[in-house]
Parts: C-alpha cells; structure tokens; sequence
C-alpha cells in the first residue's frame, strides 16, 4: 500500500511538473507573438510594454481563454456606454456581461492603450517612472482596473518570472534589442518621444534622422465614427477631396481650417462632420497640444469642445487637465497660456502667461 502510494505521489508530481512547463511555453509563445506590438503601443501612448504583455497574459490564459479566442479582447475590457462596435456575451463578475470584440489583436492592443491613456481614472500612472512596474501594477489595481484584490502580484510575478521588463527597456532605448526585434519594430530606427514621458525619448545608434511615426493607418479610417484620413505635409487638399468625392469647401469646413491648396504639416483630415460628442467621456491635455488639435484627435467639433468645457477659442488648458467630452464640465479647465493660432496649421503664433 505505501509503494502504491509512493508511486500516486510521484505519478502526481511528474504530471504537475509537465502541466508548468507546458503553461510556461504556452505563455513564452504568447510573448514572442505580442512583444513587438507591446512594445510599439509603449512607443505611442506610454503604457509599460512589461504591464501590458503581463495584463494579456492574464486575462488571456496566454492568450487561451474563451473570450480571446471568440472576440480578440486581450484585456477583458467590457463594452461601456460609449462602445458603438461589435461585441460578444461572457460570463465574468456576472452572468451574460458584454466585452468588446475586436477585428484583430493590433486593435485590441491599440484600444487598450488608448483606454488607459484618455482615462482621468488612470491619468496618476503615466506620471510614474515607465520602468517602475511595480507602481504600475497598484496603480491599476487602485485606480479600479480589477476586482481581484491580488491583481498587482500576478501581474508583478508575470513580469518578473518571464522578465518582460526588458521589453520596456527596449522599447525606452535602454536596452540593446535583438535584431529580430529590432526588425518588427519599425518605430526603433526612429526618435520617439512617449507622450507625459518626455524624457524617454528613444534614439538609436547610427540613425540621424529624428522622425515621429504616424501612429493612424494608411487610407480611409474612423474616429469617433466618422470617416477621416491622415495626411502628409505637401498633401494637396484638392487631391484629397476628389479622391474621397467630397466637395473641396466642405473638406476645409468638416476641419475647421482655412482654405489653402496643400497641407503644411502632417495632419488628420475629416471627410464628413464631426461628431458634437467624443467616444471617450475625457481626454487629458497633453504637453504643446492646442484645442483644434485636441479636437482633431477626438473627432470632436471644436465648438463643442469648446462649449463642453466653458472655454474660448483662445484659450489652452494646461497639460494634465481633463477635458470634457460627452457632457458639460462642471468647472473650467486650469489653463496654461492663451494663443492665437492658424487654424490651417495649428502653429502657435503668439504666447503669454
């Protein structure tokens, strides 16, 4: 009876033993897919390429849970009053809850850093030290992103057990990344400044140009719901409107930008009318952004935007403020220095406290 049980213990033990290594492969494949698309999310928006390779490992089985598999949602975000695309059923705090579901896993990794990065809820993380996971990891937590009280442990224990903190390293310029990496990240031949992260600015030996990479797809796209291209500076306005069958005075009144016949700078332009409310219920202002361009990147009319938040045209608010986008602030935003500027180029002509 005792070498029967000798033998269940040790029949036990190499079964356990070959489920971790098999999870723990499961979650290096999950890795080697997705670290280069978290690295160049950190690139745009800030976000710890560690947390958020170790938040997709999590929510995602590495990347085996039913509700990866039926919606590529890699971070169990639900659908929200403001969620207008698809979305599926599945059981998690309650029965029948809905998550968002996405075409691709780069939309999924893309609307994720997108959540965090507009929310004022997570506003406190992108103040902290890029490397600081740790932080990260509470904060999330603190801020509300999980029920799970032990949610900032799993996420630490991912990221130190598979050492994903080299991938923010990389993606900061502070690590040398192997040339397989180096390959499908585009983003790392280039110079690029994290936004609320000024300092983290990544330059790569042996590369002189300083170039910031669009980070809109190429062709017609949507914001907020509504159709919009991004253009290059040199871009004839007349080629964009007969290309896109839209009146060329209706192309420069969906902008809000004087007529002229090309663009002077890279820019979103908008073939048909924006929206009088945003996707998103905030966006925090972000260091040398003006109202135009904030409306731009919302897919909001400056109007509104400017009405939502008891502002003038001449107005900016400071960087880390929060702007409205859905209903009437409370109060008006702290501001920084009032302007004037071309609405066709969005360039500050004149400044002052």
């Amino acid at each position: 009876m005792q070498n029967v049980r000798i033998i269940l213990i040790f029949f036990l033990s190499i079964t356990a033993f070959t489920a971790a290594a098999q999870n723990s492969e499961v979650v290096k494949n999950y890795i080697n897919i997705y670290k280069s698309l978290a690295m160049a999310e950190m690139q745009r928006t800030g976000v710890p390429a560690s947390i958020k390779l170790a938040q997709g490992i999590h929510e995602t089985m590495a990347g085996t849970s039913k509700l990866v598999l039926k919606s590529n949602n890699h971070f169990g975000i639900k659908c929200k009053s403001n969620w207008t695309g698809e979305s599926v059923s599945h059981d998690d705090d309650a029965r029948g809850e809905c998550f968002r579901k996405y075409s691709s896993p780069e939309d999924s990794y893309r609307d994720h850093s997108n959540f965090l990065k507009n929310s004022q809820r997570y506003a406190s993380l992108f103040i902290l030290d890029p490397t600081d996971y740790t932080g990260w990891a509470n904060g999330l937590k603190n801020a509300g992103y999980a029920t799970n009280p032990k949610y900032p442990q799993v996420l630490i224990k991912l990221i130190e057990d598979y050492n994903l903190q080299e991938y923010t390293l990389i993606a900061l310029g502070q690590q040398q990344a192997k040339p397989d990496e180096m390959a499908s990240i585009p983003e790392m031949n280039k110079e690029i400044t994290i936004p609320s992260t000024p300092s983290a600015a990544i330059t790569v030996a042996g590369e002189n140009q300083s170039v910031k990479k669009s980070e809109y797809p190429k062709g017609e796209f949507r914001i907020n719901d509504t159709r919009v291209v991004y253009i290059q500076q040199g871009t004839s306005f007349l080629s964009i409107a007969q290309q896109y069958n839209v009146p060329l005075a209706r192309l420069f009144e969906f902008n809000e930008i004087s007529q002229s016949e090309a663009s002077e700078k890279d820019q979103l332009i908008y073939l048909q009318r924006k929206r009088k409310t945003g996707s998103e219920e905030f966006y925090i202002v972000q260091p040398e952004e003006n109202l135009h361009e904030i409306a731009q990147k919302q897919g909001i009319r400056l109007e509104s935007l400017l009405e939502l938040n008891w502002l003038k045209n001449n107005e900016l608010p400071a960087p880390g403020e929060q702007l409205s986008l859905k209903k009437k602030s409370s109060a008006m935003p702290k501001l920084a220095i009032k302007e004037n500027f071309s609405l066709n180029s969005g360039r500050r002509i004149q400044a002052t406290n």
